[in-house]
């Protein structure tokens, strides 16, 4: 099995960039958050920040905290047989322990983190989905509340402050990248 990386973070802070960066380099990419779009689709709503919440809410009430993770667990290790993989978005707590359990020591979470203020900014500007303070805010109290986002990135093994420039970002990751 190849390499494993799992980005976490607050939304915002950064992970895309990175899974972004690792595909570049040859990297297999999959994206926690693309299931909520699949959903969304499949039953005809609008992309949107209340239904995405809806969305990822009712996953996790219908299938346990670990939905995203049991829900692409076969894409991950299909991926990882050939590719090294990035798992962007990893939300919750079941999910890091799901994915730990089935993949152990291939298995590593890098946590990317902002200064709130910095990734509210870069949310309001950003090309695909936008988001004000309130939502941004909103969201950030769902997704720690409702998900359990904020243990994977306390329990992450490495770290990346992302409130610089995007050199210093793409440094620390090759740093990383290059202990692994």
């Amino acid at each position: 099995m190849k390499k494993i990386v799992a980005i976490v973070g607050m939304c915002g802070s950064g992970k895309s960039v990175a899974s972004d960066i690792l595909v570049n380099k040859g990297w297999k990419k999959v994206y926690f958050g693309g299931v909520t779009m699949e959903k969304l689709q499949e039953e005809g709503l609008e992309v949107n920040p209340e239904n995405e919440k809806m969305m990822r809410e009712r996953l996790r009430k219908d299938l346990g905290m670990g939905a995203y993770a049991k829900i692409l667990l076969p894409r991950i290790k299909e991926y990882a047989k050939d590719y090294d993989t990035v798992l962007d978005g990893l939300y919750s707590w079941d999910e890091l322990k799901i994915l730990k359990e089935e993949l152990k020591d291939n298995l590593v979470v890098i946590a990317i983190v902002v200064d709130k203020e910095t990734r509210y900014n870069r949310l309001s500007i950003r090309e695909v989905r936008p988001l004000n303070n309130l939502e941004a805010s909103s969201r950030d109290v769902a997704e720690i509340e409702n998900i359990s986002k904020a243990g994977p990135i306390a329990y992450a093994d490495f770290y990346i402050l992302n409130n610089g420039t995007y050199e210093e970002y793409a440094k620390r990751l090759d740093e990383i990248l290059s202990i692994l």
